[in-house]
């Protein structure tokens, strides 16, 4: 975060630091500085107070007349405008919402909305902000932009043999279904686990089994129609 060196003042600042400083000016020889005053002709007016702004300037015969700021608008320093400045509305449509509101002597400062990042600040008040970025299945959250409102979320992919729905802080590793005596039903991605299930009989086995059993019939069938036609042929 930058600041202005002594005898410096800041020009333009983003994010609570200075980007740009210009050297003080400097009074001359028979100047004096004019911090709370403001010139109207001839005459050197005493600025109004922050929080109100000037109604009449003064004159060789009295000083300036000063009004408070209404409602929805403010003045946050010695002044010698004639009004004093718009409150500025924090526009939820672009994702903020207000931090501290509006009075006289201050304006509103604005904030990101939950689930929003801060994309440009002025004064310690957010002016726009965008949506976190959500990670997709397949990858995991890298860096969670929910703990600050100044930093998008990072993802990162899942590696083959991971996975992740979109929501984990990191990649978890498939589940292995022999150690648990299970057997692989789907396998898995990089954004589901894999699918186990229940060890069954060997299919192999049972088809053996039926196969030998058919045939004994067929065989003892055979063996039973030869002997009744043996049978027949002696009669």
């Amino acid at each position: 975060v930058c600041e202005p060196l002594e005898g410096f003042y800041c020009l333009d600042s983003a994010e609570d630091g200075c980007m740009s400083a210009q050297r003080h000016t400097l009074c001359q020889p028979g100047q004096y500085i004019r911090q709370y005053e403001y010139q109207r002709g001839n005459e050197c007016c005493p600025k109004c107070l922050p929080g109100s702004r000037v109604k009449t300037d003064c004159t060789e015969f009295r000083s300036t007349s000063c009004l408070s700021c209404t409602e929805g608008t403010f003045m946050n320093q010695p002044t010698g405008r004639t009004q004093c400045l718009s409150c500025t509305v924090c526009d939820a449509g672009s994702g903020l919402k207000i931090k501290t509101s509006c009075t006289t002597k201050s304006d509103t400062v604005c904030e990101p909305q939950e689930g929003f990042y801060c994309l440009e600040s002025r004064e310690d008040s957010c002016m726009s902000a965008q949506r976190h970025t959500l990670c997709q299945p397949g990858q995991y959250i890298r860096q969670y932009g929910g703990f600050t409102s100044l930093t998008d979320t990072e993802c990162s992919d899942c590696s083959a043999g991971t996975y992740s729905n979109g929501t984990f802080p990191s990649c978890q590793p498939h589940t292995q279904c022999e150690s648990m005596n299970l057997q692989l039903i789907k396998a898995g991605t990089v954004s589901t686990d894999v699918q186990c299930g229940e060890q069954s009989s060997n299919p192999t086995g049972i088809v053996i089994g039926v196969v030998v059993g058919v045939i004994f019939l067929v065989i003892g069938a055979a063996v039973l129609w030869k002997k009744g036609c043996l049978n027949s042929g002696k009669i």
